[in-house]
């Protein structure tokens, strides 16, 4: 049996937490509008004021409104969301300071739905732990191949620490085996490499490049002029249309398209590697992408240079500063793959500064769903 993305196993936990047989209690008119309101607040302060007065009124609001705080995550952007986290943890923290009956009922439901916005199902989860620990923590490792991200984290940070208590208890078989779980589902930065250094450690080989999914085939093209920065804005030919087999006119002599190859385990495009350690350029990478279907994906980059991206010669978006960091998964960008071959084009920029820290010129980019799970080539 299967309701909404909840499995027959959803309900018989949700009867743990309580009754599944609870009616949604109405909303009043002032909470409804309240959330309306909070759903309008924008990037640059728009609607704060009215947030701030919408706040106050969801976040004094009865218990009984919290599940309908929660639906309400639902299309949320990140400020209205942060909004609505805190006036549900509020009410909720309200409610146990008073020993009120909170509905665990329709948040277990709610956690259990996996149709449901990864951010509402996190919350009901966190709001869950509280109310009853002990039966939250049974559900944890069914969320190891949860699609919410802070789900699946909590489920491959218990399977992490049962490697390790087999490691320590001198198993090293079973330690490879549920670390190897472990890495299979993780989609966190930090847990794959904890997983992946535990496993060398046991004489496991790990290709981390495969395991977060970066493109590691790639043309190259370069370096163009960007003194003073001029090569961003500038439109050089790879941006007007890809064609492997021109040849233009570089910075200090005819640039033409190389292959290259990303052998680090981070998938690093390296262009110093490629062109030598240079100042005011500009270079381009290109990629082929084969999807067996049209689909909405995440286009996953690094980078701590200027860059911009093209997907299928529309531009996607680009940043133009310069050595603020680098780490994985640094941009997100919605981009839509269309069934056959993608084509995906990087601009990287250097600039002229001097220090012995920013010499890096370099890119790590990767295909993922909402969740980090890596989207694979299909074959020709």
């Amino acid at each position: 049996m299967k309701i909404r993305g909840m499995t027959a196993v959803g309900w018989v936990v949700s009867g743990v937490l309580g009754s599944t047989l609870c009616v949604r209690a109405a909303v009043s008119v002032e909470v409804s509008d309240a959330i309306a309101a909070l759903h309008r607040v924008g990037p640059t302060g728009q609607g704060n004021a009215e947030a701030k007065a919408s706040w106050k009124t969801l976040s004094t609001s009865p218990v009984s409104t919290l599940p309908s705080l929660l639906d309400a995550l639902e299309g949320a952007n990140e400020l209205a969301a942060n909004w609505l986290r805190s006036a549900a943890d509020a009410v909720f923290s309200r409610a146990l300071d008073a020993k009120q009956a909170v509905p665990t009922a329709e948040l277990g439901v709610l956690l259990m739905d996996t149709s449901r916005s990864p951010r509402a199902r996190g919350l009901a989860f966190e709001l869950l732990q509280r109310a009853q620990p002990e039966v939250v923590e049974t559900l944890v490792p069914g969320f190891l191949n949860d699609p919410a991200p802070e789900l699946r984290r909590e489920a491959v940070a218990r399977c992490i620490t049962r490697a390790l208590q087999a490691k320590t208890a001198s198993n090293p078989a079973l330690a490879t085996l549920v670390y190897q779980q472990a890495l299979a589902a993780a989609r966190d930065a930090d847990q794959i490499e904890q997983a992946s250094k535990a496993l060398r450690e046991l004489g496991q080989a790990v290709d981390l490049a495969h395991v977060f999914g970066f493109l590691t085939d790639w043309k190259v093209v370069g370096p163009f002029d960007s003194t003073k920065g001029v090569g961003f804005a500038h439109v050089y030919p790879p941006e007007q249309g890809i064609n492997l087999a021109s040849e233009y006119e570089g910075k200090e002599k005819k640039a033409s398209w190389k292959d290259f190859k990303a052998v680090d385990e981070m998938g690093t495009v390296d262009m110093n590697k490629v062109f030598g350690t240079q100042k005011g350029v500009a270079a381009y990478a290109y990629s082929e992408f084969r999807s067996d279907s049209a689909r909405p994906v995440e286009l996953r980059l690094a980078c701590q240079n200027a860059w911009k991206v093209w997907v299928n010669g529309q531009y996607v978006f680009g940043r133009d500063e310069y050595h603020r960091g680098l780490e994985i998964d640094q941009y997100r960008l919605p981009i839509a793959l269309r069934s056959g071959v993608n084509r995906i084009l990087v601009k990287v920029c250097q600039d002229e500064q001097k220090e012995e820290w920013t010499v890096q010129w370099q890119f790590q980019l990767r295909l993922c769903d909402a969740s980090g799970t890596p989207i694979r080539p299909s074959k020709p």
